[in-house]
């Protein structure tokens, strides 16, 4: 590991403008990802701003009908609140069946380093959930850009993330089994409309427009039996072929959606 400075801030503001001053100084919500890559030495920055002390970024509350989920709230934390639970079962049943980062890894360092394979985006897209910045509100459909890539700025903090209560909703994954992360995960949710979002898959989580309309149509297992996932832009590496990622999100959205309709 590279020698860094260590920052803690007090507030927001105190934050970000230290990663205005220093472009080489980076956030550590959680760790899960920083760190390990800081110890192979394959990220080096001259500073790290821990978020750990700054009032007001972690916890569940609701406001204004919608369910606030703290960007520094850890995953067991998500999964064991009874707002989540009773407004978002999906979310908590998610969070519970993260990997073995449970205690420490956040929703905001989630989805702000926004893994091909991790959970949390899945949910956000599929819940057409709002991510809160230090400065603005991005819709979930405008935040996830690919493989590692969001909307944020570069010095820009994600704060929140607001949910729409949604009692008919469902997250299935098939995980792998050392790491609990999703080999593919797809999460269904029918509100207004019927949106289904995959991770896992592909270089970035997407939206399965496809599976949306059969499942607009006909909200049934039985309506995705003549679906099918093109599997030209799917990953293909040692956990999967891009073929049996395309035949486990049939099978995962076939789970979810009977997990709803029962």
């Amino acid at each position: 590991m590279h020698p860094f400075a260590y920052e803690r801030p007090e507030g927001i503001n105190a934050a970000v403008a230290l990663l205005r001053d220093d472009p080489e100084a980076v956030f550590l919500a959680g760790g899960m990802t920083l760190i390990p890559t800081m110890k192979q030495r394959l990220r080096a920055p001259s500073s790290v701003i821990d978020l750990a002390h700054i009032p007001g970024l972690r916890g569940v509350r609701i406001e204004d009908g919608a369910l606030v989920v703290g960007a520094m709230t850890p995953h067991a934390e998500v999964a064991a609140n009874p707002l989540v639970q009773a407004h978002l079962p999906a979310l908590a049943e998610l969070a519970a069946g993260i990997g073995e980062v449970r205690a420490r890894g956040t929703l905001g360092g989630s989805i702000a380093n926004n893994d091909p394979s991790a959970d949390y985006p899945a949910a956000l897209l599929a819940l057409d959930a709002q991510i809160v910045t230090d400065r603005r509100t991005v819709a979930a459909d405008d935040f996830f850009r690919g493989l590692f890539e969001t909307a944020l700025e570069p010095d820009e903090l994600v704060t929140s993330v607001r949910f729409a209560p949604c009692a008919r909703a469902a997250y299935a994954k098939f995980r792998n089994i050392a790491s609990g992360y999703a080999v593919v995960g797809v999460f269904v949710a029918q509100a207004a409309a019927v949106r289904v979002a995959v991770t896992g898959a592909g270089p970035g989580v997407f939206r399965w427009t496809e599976a949306e309309a059969a499942l607009a149509a006909d909200f049934s297992a039985g309506a995705l039996d003549s679906l099918s996932m093109p599997v030209d832009d799917l990953n293909s590496d040692i956990h999967a072929s891009a073929e049996y990622r395309a035949h486990l999100c049939k099978v995962m959205l076939g789970r979810a959606v009977r997990r709803i309709a029962a």
